[in-house]
């Protein structure tokens, strides 16, 4: 889930600054656990393709600040 959403995210279908759906939404959307969905929003985070401000959401990250 995480590398297509990496995937997704590098290709430009998720511009920088664009919201990533809710941990709930993404569970629902690729049928996993929320546990899941919570883990592959943690390995984009480590990866430097999501930044998460508390009560806004996940965001894509600027290009310039990703991990290579």
């Amino acid at each position: 889930m995480a590398n297509h959403i990496a995937a997704r995210i590098e290709r430009g279908d998720l511009p920088p600054e664009s919201p990533l759906p809710s941990e709930r939404r993404l569970a629902d959307e690729y049928g996993v656990s929320l546990g899941s969905a919570r883990h592959a929003t943690r390995i984009l985070r480590y990866r430097g393709l999501v930044t998460t401000t508390r009560s806004k959401g996940t965001f894509v990250a600027e290009q310039s600040k990703r991990r290579r």
